[in-house]
């Protein structure tokens, strides 16, 4: 196990914009508290002249997203880039790599370890010099995001969890009995790794971490957004609900008329709204 701090950097290309000296974006590898290296990117907020012509859309140059992917997904999927591609309009944005996805070490745990990624993304993302930090999470990454701001309280300025499901080893869908399938066989583990580019850890969980719906009350104050299509085939819509009922009068529910899952069911007017909302919500 590594003695390095969360989100200590291991190793880092920057790119400062040669006309203004601005810090670019940055490309670098992240150490966990557990010491799994996790590659991480950083992308700055855009210019506000080519942001929106709507000054409500300017980027908040304090602000900066963390976006966690769903699984299977890592930094550079082209579903995760245009995710932080329409956040930028808002703010700068950190994506990240969870173990086991992409360049990143370790395995995954679906879930559990995972808090410890986002952590070191977070920790990264306020040594960058910004004051707001908002967690975005798409399915297994709305989970970790949830179950973040409750294991970690203060660290977040407001916490966005799409198409999350509420309740641990639900298999009340096709999609989600594949999954299992996948997650818990070796046969399945071996089309993750070689078919989905995802390394799982042969393991069950031991103990059971903190479900989502057990997490969502411990956020409060932080502003809480939940967000779930109407049409998704993974989580049925009463993980929403049960999300937004426990978690009490400081979450907003959106339920999405038409949407599916996660991001690539997340269209740029949604990204959009999720934006406005985080720059309100996180003060």
């Amino acid at each position: 196990m590594s003695n390095r701090p969360a989100g200590h950097v291991a190793g880092s290309t920057i790119r400062p914009n040669a006309e203004t000296g601005r810090r670019g974006s940055i490309r670098t590898f992240l150490r966990t508290p557990d010491g799994i290296p996790v590659e991480a990117v950083y992308d700055p907020g855009a210019a506000a002249p080519s942001a929106s012509p709507d000054a409500s859309r300017a980027p908040a140059r304090d602000l900066v997203f963390v976006i966690a992917h769903g699984f299977t997904g890592d930094v550079d999927r082209p579903h995760v880039r245009r995710v932080a591609r329409v956040l930028r309009a808002h703010g700068a944005v950190v994506t990240f790599s969870f173990r086991g996805h992409g360049r990143s070490g370790g395995r995954s745990t679906v879930g559990d370890k995972e808090v410890l990624d986002l952590a070191a993304a977070v920790e990264w993302a306020r040594g960058l010099g910004h004051a707001r930090v908002v967690t975005v999470g798409f399915s297994m990454g709305g989970s970790v995001v949830l179950r973040h701001a409750a294991l970690h309280p203060g660290t977040v300025d407001a916490v966005v969890s799409v198409s999350s499901p509420a309740r641990w080893y639900y298999r009340g869908t096709a999609p989600m009995r594949r999954l299992h399938w996948l997650v818990t066989r070796p046969a399945g583990r071996l089309v993750g790794r070689y078919g989905l580019r995802t390394r799982i850890h042969h393991r069950d969980w031991n103990p059971v971490p903190l479900s989502p719906v057990q997490a969502v009350p411990r956020i409060a104050p932080t502003p809480l957004l939940v967000v779930h299509g109407d049409r998704d085939g993974y989580f049925p819509l009463d993980h929403p609900r049960m999300l937004a009922e426990a978690a009490g009068d400081h979450a907003e529910l959106w339920v999405e008329a038409g949407m599916g899952h996660a991001e690539n069911a997340a269209d740029e007017a949604l990204l959009a709204r999720i934006g406005d909302w985080a720059v309100s919500a996180a003060g």
